[in-house]
């Protein structure tokens, strides 16, 4: 038996499987930015997501240029704002290049992962 896939029918299954897709929360702008040479040590880091996040679940690792990761406060929601995510500084940053590693649970528990790095001049 045959069946026929009519364009109704194949527009319904595109636009099922894509949603999926833009359910996930991604990386949509950061401060430091990607590849960013900055004069001096920012206080925060700053990631903003295309979709709500889990605070609790979703983080972010700082590495210096060894590898070695840097200790930094507690990761927060900005107010009233449940796509982005703020991670305190715990001192300034010396020169060199940084890695920022994270990793998001979006509000309807899909995960993204993803790093960046920028650079602090003295």
């Amino acid at each position: 038996m045959k069946c026929p896939i009519t364009p109704a029918l194949a527009l319904a299954i595109c636009l099922l499987s894509a949603s999926g897709a833009f359910a996930h929360a991604h990386l949509a702008a950061e401060t430091p930015s990607a590849d960013d040479v900055i004069a001096g040590s920012p206080a925060t880091l700053s990631l903003s997501f295309s979709e709500g996040l889990e605070v609790g679940l979703s983080g972010v690792t700082l590495k210096g240029a060894d590898g070695q990761p840097i200790p930094t406060g507690a990761v927060s929601l900005a107010p009233g704002d449940n796509k982005q995510m703020s991670v305190p500084l715990n001192g300034p940053l010396a020169a060199g290049e940084y890695t920022v590693e994270w990793h998001a649970l979006s509000k309807d528990g899909h995960t993204t992962h993803g790093s960046y790095q920028f650079t602090v001049r003295p």
